[in-house]
């Protein structure tokens, strides 16, 4: 397998608010963010303050916190689908420390540039980067720590099972985001032979062929279907 190429440094200098509770994991992330380039103009710990920040100069992309005061259940996602409402082109990045399919499923029904990661991936700068740079591009991008539970869940009859080794590398990959031409750099194989993995992947599990974000919907839906 190729060596997975370095995460991409934001460029133009792109504005982020960073939300979390957790101040030292909000300052760490927000340090980390400002020395690879991000232009940080607020940290903050609660989802009014986020939304307040949001509102008084939009940024390109916010981090939030699934899990905020005061009941720390729902405020980060509450605060995520007024922000989409409100400035729809705002790219939006979800961390949680627990795996949440419903919200992420939900996300991607309502729209671009949205990403969910686990907390304990937040703090490796080069996946934060990346997913960041993604979602600034219109993408997806879902955790790859999801996506492998979602394909070892059991399955009394498992389509997945028809899948040859290389298509649920393939069906991994889709699901966390990638693009066809992400996917050919990450496996080393050409962008020809990924459209056709695609296409033999789709067909067995008889999903639809759509475009790259209606397509990691499709497989989530499917990944997570009893």
């Amino acid at each position: 397998m190729s060596p997975v190429p370095a995460a991409p440094t934001p460029s133009p200098r792109r504005r982020i608010v960073v939300a979390d509770d957790d101040v030292q994991l909000r300052e760490g992330v927000a340090s980390l963010l400002s020395e690879v380039g991000y232009d940080v103009i607020g940290r903050v710990g609660d989802a009014q303050a986020l939304l307040d920040t949001v509102r008084a100069g939009p940024p390109d992309l916010v981090v939030a916190d699934i899990r905020m005061p005061p009941t720390y259940t729902t405020e980060g996602v509450n605060v995520a689908r007024t922000i989409r409402a409100e400035f729809p082109r705002i790219g939006i990045l979800l961390v949680s420390a627990h795996v949440d399919l419903e919200t992420t499923i939900d996300f991607l029904q309502s729209g671009q540039s949205f990403g969910y990661l686990l907390k304990s991936r937040v703090t490796r700068i080069e996946d934060v980067t990346d997913a960041l740079e993604r979602i600034s591009a219109g993408g997806a991008v879902i955790d790859p720590g999801l996506v492998k539970d979602l394909l070892s869940a059991h399955r009394r009859a498992d389509p997945l099972a028809a899948l040859t080794s290389r298509e649920r590398e393939v069906l991994a990959l889709v699901a966390e985001g990638r693009s066809n031409g992400g996917i050919a750099r990450r496996l080393g194989i050409s962008e020809g032979a990924v459209e056709e993995h695609v296409r033999s992947i789709l067909s067995k599990l008889e999903l639809p062929a759509t475009d790259d974000d209606h397509r990691v919907l499709a497989v989530l839906l499917f990944l997570g279907s009893p």
